[in-house]
């Protein structure tokens, strides 16, 4: 008797709760909600045209390196290329944040899954994956301009390089320790 009792009959089945009904107000509310994803938009232009300034930048750089290359010593030849690789770094962070943001947080780029020239990380990055990739572009940021006080000592006081060397190892141990946490949360979700 205790075995048909803990055993269903075929013909029983499990009750599922039905999904709660909501109200009118709350259905209005949430697709106000859902629909502010798309105040993060122009944030992104915004960020295309940030993008355009560091061209901008960029190309007085090289200018400034070209109209000066038969005067310039080598060290500020290394500090001017060192500029346009920061200028690069920041730029392909900007293009990171810019794509994986708008896809993660307001839309779908559908119409350009296919297209030939799409990047293949492109709508597999994460916000996990994004924070490393953003945390790291932050290290090697800092760490260019870190060489570029090396390279400049002579015009920095020990105070500045100091503040530097303090602020770049921030930087370092900081995202050491945000991959630690992200592999530990990993390998606890993968058990």
């Amino acid at each position: 008797m205790a075995e048909q009792e803990s055993n269903p009959s075929p013909d029983k089945q499990p009750q599922v709760t039905p999904p709660r009904r909501h109200s009118d107000a709350e259905a209005k509310f949430e697709h106000v909600l859902f629909g502010s994803r798309w105040i993060m938009a122009p944030v992104y232009l915004g960020l295309v045209i940030a993008m355009l300034i560091m061209l901008v930048k960029f190309g007085k750089e090289l200018f400034g390196l070209i109209g000066g290359i038969f005067s310039l010593t080598g060290e500020e030849i290394i500090i001017g290329v060192l500029t346009l690789v920061d200028i690069a770094l920041i730029m392909n962070l900007l293009i990171i944040i810019i794509f994986s943001g708008y896809e993660n947080f307001v839309s779908k780029m559908e119409d350009l899954r296919y297209h030939h020239d799409r990047p293949d990380w492109m709508g597999s990055i994460g916000f996990t994956d994004l924070k490393i990739k953003v945390i790291g572009s932050i290290v090697a940021i800092s760490g260019i301009e870190l060489l570029k006080g090396f390279m400049n000592v002579g015009n920095l006081t020990d105070r500045e390089l100091a503040w530097m060397v303090g602020i770049h190892l921030t930087f370092v141990a900081s995202g050491v320790l945000y991959a630690f946490m992200d592999k530990l949360q990993y390998s606890v979700k993968s058990k």
